[in-house]
């Protein structure tokens, strides 16, 4: 979510949307339910833990904003809520959709940022365990790379990107032990930035 993700025919966000993802305790909730595909109010506040009826108000406020939608398909009952995050990449804006609260739209776009951030500082602190030999396994990726491409060229790799992460999903079998969950954020900028 944020700028700059563009997948197959984004969703630009509304004025809603923006106001909800604005808060830390909705976007944890947003990467969980994407994580775990549908979940309990309950089933969050536990997992993050926070108190119910926190989660709550956040899930609805979620819901208002077309950011989730109920589930009730995998509902125990009646009464039973379960909530799934919208499927589709989400985007803030661009010169063709501009966003109408450019200050909002900032601020989605600063908290993504501090995201990045802090996976970054984590990736830092795990990285001497791979190089020094005593990491098991690849747990995470920091490349860099330099290319000379035009606007239309870069934005063919992020597409091809784009479509070789959704196939990857599509194949993945989710009763796999071995799969982890990967947070991928991509930086990319030119020589204007």
């Amino acid at each position: 979510m944020g700028d700059g993700i563009h997948g197959e025919d984004p969703v630009w966000m509304t004025t809603a949307m923006l106001k909800a993802y604005t808060h830390p305790l909705r976007r944890k909730i947003l990467r969980l339910l994407a994580r775990r595909h549908h979940m309990r109010a309950a089933d969050i506040a536990a997992e993050l833990e926070v108190a119910a009826n926190s989660v709550s108000f956040h899930l609805r406020t979620l819901a208002d904003a077309g950011l989730i939608v109920e589930a009730p398909e995998h509902a125990r009952d009646r009464r039973d809520r379960v909530w799934a995050p919208v499927k589709g990449a989400m985007s803030v804006g661009d010169p063709d959709h501009p966003v109408a609260d450019e200050e909002l739209g900032d601020a989605v776009v600063r908290a993504v940022a501090a995201e990045h951030q802090d996976l970054l500082q984590r990736v830092i602190a795990w990285s001497p365990e791979y190089y020094g030999g005593r990491a098991s396994g690849i747990h995470a990726v920091f490349q860099q790379r330099t290319t000379r491409l035009t606007e239309a060229e870069f934005t063919a790799v992020m597409e091809i990107f784009d479509k070789a992460v959704a196939e990857a999903e599509a194949a993945h079998d989710d009763d796999d032990p071995e799969g982890r969950f990967w947070q991928i954020d991509l930086v990319a900028a030119d020589d204007t930035i």
